[in-house]
This record gives structure tokens, sequence and C-alpha cells, in this order.
């Protein structure tokens, strides 16, 4: 098979099975018409890139009923005020900055009362609609070479580009990367983040794995990618969030110094061979023993009586629990605070999605955390739980 991005040979070397939409919650009459896909993914030697094998469209994971918006959590509203202060060195009076997959505004709406010029691009209508009621112009569509062909003040004139868990949703990267090329002045920086390779080979947290992440990348990927195109990287700076993600920040080649940091991280990926296929064969294995384990965990709780419920109906959940064909002989239901959600089953497994007071109400006697990369936020909102006696679960060490 091809890679997406050079044509050059991948290595298939897992497969998850069939596997939904991850944010396709779906209400009981469209169990029958469910779309599924064959989760299988594999890895370019050259470029360093694990990648799907096959995914859904882009207009079927992201369309106008996204059931995510970013300002859902207090986390992630902080994590973007930060990520905003973060990049201001890179601005000035009347620059202009673009965010792509600007879903509700949330990032964006850090600059509304500055002199920077922001520009968002969100192709789910539902988001994109509260990003405009929060007065951030957005464009509701795909980023794109196409799509940014009218927006003459923007072109060789933007500062800053910036993305966060959207660069690794787009199939083709070499699109975004000229169009991002097309509208970067010259000394102009491209940042995103993304959930890092070296994190979820580390944590085999293989639910990182769905639909919407067609890439993981490391930091020799980036490299390797943004060299073709003459960008280098400039700087690297680990995150928390999502279980491990990485922040990149690219410019075009000889235009910004290179901070000290990329060596030691390429260095060290190196010595974690994750420029190479061993990593990938290492992690299918670690992957096998987590699915082994967490079933005979999920049996035995069930032999002794116990009520398991799950909480959080992440899209990441999906990959859990279709990849372990765990279902509602072992978990009752899955509590949420997204309306969206509500009222509707899991992706495959169709498992309900429920109020979050029926947690309060049944009193579970085990939580699944699917949000588990949120567990600080959540085991501190849910103390009572823990306090008479409830145990918390998941896929990964918590």
């Amino acid at each position: 098979m091809k890679c997406k991005i050079l044509k050059t040979e991948i290595n298939s070397f897992m497969s998850f099975g069939k596997m939904p939409i991850a944010n396709g919650f779906l209400k009981e009459e469209n169990f029958d018409n469910e779309f599924f896909f064959n989760l299988d993914i594999g890895f370019s030697e050259k470029i360093s890139l694990l990648q799907l094998n096959d995914h859904p469209t882009p207009e079927q994971m992201f369309n106008k009923n996204y059931p995510f918006y970013t300002g859902s959590s207090e986390f992630m509203k902080a994590h973007f005020a930060n990520y905003a202060d973060s990049v201001k060195k890179y601005l000035k009076t009347n620059s202009r900055l673009i965010e792509i997959g600007s879903n509700d505004g949330t990032f964006l709406k850090n600059f509304i009362n500055s002199n920077i010029n922001i520009l968002g691009f969100e192709p789910t209508e539902n988001t994109a609609l509260e990003a405009k009621k929060r007065g951030i112009k957005t464009i509701n569509n795909f980023f794109s070479q196409k799509n940014i062909s009218d927006l003459k003040d923007f072109l060789n004139n933007t500062d800053l580009i910036c993305g966060a868990n959207v660069i690794c949703h787009i199939p083709d990267l070499t699109d975004t990367i000229k169009a991002v090329d097309k509208l970067l002045s010259k000394k102009g920086v491209f940042i995103f983040e993304e959930p890092y390779l070296g994190s979820m080979f580390k944590k085999t947290s293989y639910d990182q794995i769905y639909d919407e992440h067609i890439f993981i990348f490391s930091a020799t990927s980036i490299q390797k990618i943004f060299n073709l195109f003459d960008f280098e990287l400039i700087d690297l700076i680990p995150q928390i969030t999502h279980g491990g993600s990485m922040r990149y920040i690219l410019a075009r080649k000889g235009q910004r110094n290179i901070n000290s940091i990329v060596k030691k991280i390429l260095d060290d990926e190196k010595k974690m061979n994750l420029d190479n296929l061993q990593s990938c064969i290492n992690f299918k294995k670690n992957c096998e023993i987590s699915k082994n384990n967490l079933k005979g965990k999920i049996e035995n709780l069930k032999s002794k009586g116990k009520r398991i419920c799950g909480y959080a109906a992440t899209s990441k959940s999906t990959t859990v629990l279709n990849y372990c064909k765990i279902g509602t002989e072992f978990i009752e239901f899955i509590c949420d605070t997204t309306k969206e959600k509500i009222g509707k089953y899991s992706p495959g497994m169709h498992i309900p999605i429920v109020s979050m007071n029926h947690f309060y109400e049944q009193k579970p006697d085990v939580a699944f955390l699917f949000a588990w990369n949120h567990k600080e936020e959540i085991f501190n909102k849910e103390k009572n739980f823990t306090e008479n006696k409830g145990e918390w679960i998941s896929h990964v060490k918590l």
C-alpha cells in the first residue's frame, strides 16, 4: 500500500477489526444502517509515519452535528488560554492569525479584544455557529488551497497559523501544507499540537487510534514531512493533553533559530525506535496483552456481581469497546454531559448514553473512565464516588 504523502510503501502491521465512526453516536432505529470500516494501521519508514490504511471521508466524520465542543472542558479552556499566551511572541500589532479546526472558538476567543486579525476554519456547522455567536470570524469549511483562494488579505501575509488536535485529521496533508505555505509571511510560523506517538506507545493508549486520527505523529515524522516543503522544525513543546501530546513549531528554512530541544527529542526518538517499524511491532504485542488483561478484569468484576458503567462517551472509547468486544453484557450505560449524545447509543457496541444523573442515582460499583486523560478534573469532581468505595478502571494505568 502507498503512503498518503509520499506514495512510498507502508508496512501494514495491525488490525483493530471492523470499526464504526468514533463519534457516530446513533439512535436505535439506525442500528441496521451503521457504517463500518476496517481499522488497520501501517507505518512508512521513509517518513517514520504511522497512519490508518483506510478511513471514512472527512464529510462523514465532520458534519453539521459534530458532538464535541472544546469549551465543554474547564481543563481545555485553561489549556487554550495558555496556548494563546505562548504564541503571542510570534505576533505583532495587526498581525493575521488563522486557526485550522477552530471548533467553538475556545482558542481564538483569547484574541478577541486584541489588535490581532483572527480567522477560524471549522467544517462542523454546529461548532462553527457557536464560534460565530462569540463574535469570532469563522469560515464553515475545510482548510484547503481551494478554500483560501479568496483570502487576499491573508495570502503571504499571515504571521501565525495554529491548530490543535486537527492536523492529524486531514487526509491530504500535502494540500494542507501547501495552503499554509501560500498564507504564511516570510517569517511566519505554523504551530500545531497532536497526540504524540511516543506517549501512545509508552502508555499503550491504543484508543488514540480511530477514524479521525488518520496520522499519529512524532517529531521525526514531522521533520521528515515538512523538510519536503522547505519548512524546518524550530521548536518542540511536550504537552499533557490527551494523555500526551506534542506541540510542533515550524518555520521556513533559515528564517528562525532552532531550539536545542529539537535535536534532543529527535535523538530520544531514535533510541525508542520511533523512526522504524520495530516500535510498531512492540506496540501491537502490548495492545494484545492490554486487551486480554482488560477483558479478564471486567469478567472478574461481573462474576462478583459488580455493576459497571462507563464514564464519558468519548470518541476514543469507540476503539476500546469495539476492539475488546465490550457491550451491554458488561457495561450497563455510559454517562455523559453532551446533549447531542444523551439518548443515543455508543457506536458499534450500542451501549445506552445517558445523562450524569444516572451516575449519581444508579450508584454503580465500578466506573470505566473513558476520558482517562481528564482524570484529575474528573476525580476531583467525583470525590463522593471514590469515598463511597466506587472503583475506577480503564484500559490504561490510572
